[in-house]
Formats: C-alpha cells, sequence, structure tokens
C-alpha cells in the first residue's frame, strides 16, 4: 500500500470574532488522505470552506485544530517558502503584481537561480502546452481579462514543477473550450508527470471530466470521500443546487 502524500488529521479551522468568544466555525473535523498523483475535485456549496481547505495546505492559513502531514511531516516543519515550492495555490483572482506575462512566467525560476536558458526553455514549454500566444507575453495585467489572468496563473504555478498543485476555481472566467484544454493539460501532467492535483470547481461537467476521486464539503464538513467512479452526477448536481438554494436562503 503506498504511503499518503498528503494527510489531513481531524483539521478544523475557526474564525475569530469579538462578538463570538467561540469563533466561527470554517472547517470542522476534517480528515483525509492524498496519494501521489490523486486528481481530486474538492465540491460544495458556497460558504462550505473549499477555498480555506486549499489555504491551509501550503500554510497561507493555519489550522485551529489538528494536524497536515505531507511526506509523513507536520507542515509546521517545513519552511514555508520549501513548503510553497512543493505545494502551490492558484487563486481564483490572480495577480501579476505589475510584472509583463514573461516576468511572471520566469520569475519563480529566477527566485531558483536557474539559468536564462532553462528558464526559457521551461517558460516555452509551458505557455506551448497551455497555448498561451507569444502576443501576450509583453502585456501587463491590466491588459488581460481575467481568464487570460487565470490561465497565465496556472502556467507560472506549473513552471515550478510543484508535486502538489492547488486550484481555486481555475477555469471559472475561461470560456469551454480553453477549458477543456486545461482540465485536459492537468489529467496529463498528473498522468505523466505524477503531479497532484487538488481542484475548487462549481463547474461539475469539468469536474468530471477531470478527477478520479471528489470531496464533497458541506457546512463545514467533509461529508463524502468518494472514487469517482462511485459518484452518480446527477445527483450531485441535485444535491448541490439544494444546497445553493438552502445556503442562499439564509441571507433573507
Amino acid at each position: 500500500m503506498t504511503n499518503p502524500l498528503l494527510e489531513l488529521k481531524q483539521v478544523s479551522l475557526t474564525l475569530s470574532t469579538r462578538s463570538k468568544a467561540a469563533g466561527i466555525p470554517i472547517l470542522t473535523d476534517i480528515s483525509f488522505e492524498v496519494s501521489p498523483c490523486d486528481r481530486i475535485s474538492v465540491i460544495g456549496p458556497s460558504g462550505a470552506g473549499k477555498t480555506s481547505l486549499l489555504r491551509l495546505l501550503n500554510r497561507l492559513s493555519e489550522s485551529t485544530q489538528g494536524n497536515i502531514y505531507l511526506d509523513n511531516q507536520n507542515i509546521r516543519n517545513i519552511p514555508v517558502l520549501e513548503l510553497r515550492r512543493q505545494v502551490m495555490l492558484v487563486p481564483q483572482e490572480p495577480k501579476l503584481l505589475g510584472m509583463t506575462v514573461q516576468e511572471a512566467l520566469a520569475y519563480p525560476l529566477v527566485l531558483q537561480q536557474l539559468p536564462k536558458k532553462a528558464i526559457a526553455q521551461r517558460t516555452q514549454g509551458i505557455r506551448e502546452r497551455l497555448r498561451i500566444p507569444a502576443e501576450w507575453l509583453e502585456r501587463t495585467e491590466l491588459q488581460l481579462s481575467l481568464g487570460q489572468r487565470q490561465l497565465v496563473a496556472i502556467a507560472r504555478a506549473l513552471v515550478v514543477q510543484p508535486r502538489i498543485v492547488l486550484l481555486d476555481e481555475p477555469t471559472s472566467a475561461l470560456d469551454a473550450g480553453i477549458a477543456s484544454q486545461v482540465i485536459r493539460v492537468f489529467t496529463d501532467l498528473a498522468q505523466k508527470e505524477q503531479i497532484t492535483i487538488l481542484m475548487v470547481n462549481h463547474q461539475l461537467d469539468m469536474a468530471e471530466l477531470f478527477c478520479n476521486r471528489v470531496l464533497y464539503l458541506q457546512d463545514t464538513q467533509l461529508l463524502q470521500d468518494s472514487p469517482a467512479e462511485q459518484i452518480n452526477w446527477q445527483q450531485l448536481r441535485e444535491r448541490l443546487v439544494q444546497a445553493e438554494a438552502e445556503a442562499s436562503q439564509e441571507w433573507f
């Protein structure tokens, strides 16, 4: 049996507030394992804690209870920069920090002090894989749509060659054709280059194409952890629609 690459044991996250002494629960008693090359879709209604879960995995947030392990090592004992080289997060609304696309793609490799030739080869390879046109290279963030920035941010994460990629709604602003191409690239990376991927995605059609496993979060809890082949996707859609409707009623 393969040892888990990533393991969460009874992880909880609570948001502290002045008005509520116990705080607001964001995630409650979450436990699961991630195997190498897993392609996991993290699904659930708005407010279920999906993005918060991703942020815990590379310590952009810190759990208030429980432990997270990478290769059986508590991630609190791994230097943050080293952890984030291995576990890369692509946020839903990425920023290029004033750089051009070309600069943004090269920047993580410049920090690693790779030779210029190696940087050029690796960034070009990822650009070609994601079909990022050469005419984007001199554009800045203000000259790109949200969907274009998402694609560049995905490329920027992949050039680092992380072991785990965390994706927060990576195809939400992409048209269907480009989104399908991105999903195919992720699947290929997991199968051929042993990259492990956890993806938050409301687009269940894309999730179904991509994943070999589903985590379903609702009301701060992990309610389902199932292999993709055991999922009834129509029932899951109906469950998600119902949960979203119930959540929206709480605002009225």
